[in-house]
């Protein structure tokens, strides 16, 4: 079993700047590729950025250019780097895992979600 802690939301105004961070333990062998997904309210769960276990990173094409993904292998941690924040970006982000092919990040979520952590960006 894998635990997933999320932390590093708040409230921010738009053109700001947050730093989100996924601490993994657990089965965390299980976690090669991680991602980070959002969700909105009313909207469907969905994949911002993946990262390879060798650090290939991949993103959404929303995100390109703002955000940027990291991973410590040594602390079981990712991070999401997210600047420039606009009104849109608002959700509840979540880390979770994934497959990588060829350098591309598929998403392959694990059953077991941390509890998120809500970013909300004013206008």
């Amino acid at each position: 079993q894998v635990q997933l802690v999320e932390s590093g939301g708040g409230l921010v105004q738009a053109g700001g700047s947050l730093t989100l961070s996924c601490a993994a333990s657990g089965s965390t062998f299980r976690l090669n590729a991680m991602g980070w997904y959002r969700q909105a309210p009313g909207k469907q769960r969905e994949l911002v950025a993946g990262i390879c276990s060798e650090g290939t990173a991949n993103y959404e094409d929303s995100v390109k250019g703002r955000f940027t993904v990291s991973r410590d292998n040594s602390k079981n941690t990712v991070y999401l780097q997210m600047n420039s924040l606009k009104p849109e970006d608002t959700a509840v982000y979540y880390c979770n895992a994934g497959i990588c092919y060829s350098g591309t990040y598929y998403p392959s979520p694990l059953d077991d979600w941390g509890q998120g952590t809500q970013v909300t960006v004013s206008s």
